[in-house]
């Protein structure tokens, strides 16, 4: 049961991003960027709610887990190249990180 819930939330998550790459991505990777960052501001808070079980499945590892993508990342920094790739590279996890911890506190 608890492979289908990954998948099923896999199965939205994972489309949603292709919309959002394929609309924002034209504009200095900023699709790829949101839904990173609106990935770990909505796990963080699913986290800080308590989320657990069957709910976590569907909206945690399956949603969250397809809707973002830090491989996207690390070929959209090699790409850039030098220091402009290493700043996306990092400003992308930091900013990451802040959101997930944002989320995690609106959450408690």
């Amino acid at each position: 049961m608890t492979a289908l819930l990954v998948a099923l939330g896999a199965a939205v998550g994972a489309p949603l991003r292709l919309l959002a790459a394929r609309y924002l991505d034209h504009r200095g990777r900023a699709g790829t960027l949101a839904v990173n960052l609106l990935g770990s501001a909505l796990l963080g808070w699913l986290v800080g709610h308590g989320v657990d079980g069957r709910p976590m499945a569907l909206l945690g590892t399956g949603f969250c887990g397809a809707f973002t993508t830090y491989s996207a990342v690390a070929v959209q920094s090699v790409n850039r190249g030098g220091w402009r790739g290493f700043g996306y590279a990092v400003g992308t996890v930091l900013g990451c990180l802040a959101a997930a911890w944002a989320g995690y506190r609106i959450g408690t």
